[in-house]
């Protein structure tokens, strides 16, 4: 398998959780965050959302370093770090406005809200730089 190959299959996998990121969370603006399971749930979709980037994050990561493209396999190691800090940070926060919400934070929902366009508009610029990136990533130096 050629080095353009690798490239090619791990930039595919890297994909997989930022297009189903896209796709599972506009739905959610159609409801209300003040009900309880869907809140739980649009927790349990930034759970997913961040540990299926950081594996698959890790696993491109390797793969770029192994294919002998450093300079991919950092901006990819990065992206990986910032999917395992933002998990951390956006649960500890989600749980945070939860709690304030069942204590009869009117603001609680909306903050929530606000973290999930936050979320979404992330998760768009990172696809946007993953895809922008597929050409020069399959690009054989010559």
């Amino acid at each position: 398998m050629t080095s353009d190959s690798v490239a090619a299959i791990a930039t595919v996998i890297l994909l997989f959780p930022m297009g189903y990121f896209l796709l599972a969370s506009p739905p959610f603006l159609f409801v209300r965050l003040d009900i309880e399971p869907v809140a739980q749930l649009l927790r349990g979709l930034f759970n997913a959302y961040f540990l299926m980037m950081t594996i698959a994050g890790a696993v491109v990561t390797m793969a770029f370093a192994v294919a002998g493209r450093p300079v991919s396999a950092i901006c990819i190691g990065l992206m990986t770090a910032f999917a395992v800090s933002a998990r951390r940070w956006s649960l500890q926060r989600m749980d945070v406005l939860l709690r304030a919400r069942d204590a009869g934070d009117p603001d609680a929902a909306r903050q929530l809200r606000r973290m999930h366009w936050g979320g979404m508009l992330t998760n768009a610029i990172l696809l946007a730089a993953t895809i922008a990136s597929i050409p020069y990533v399959t690009v054989t130096s010559t």
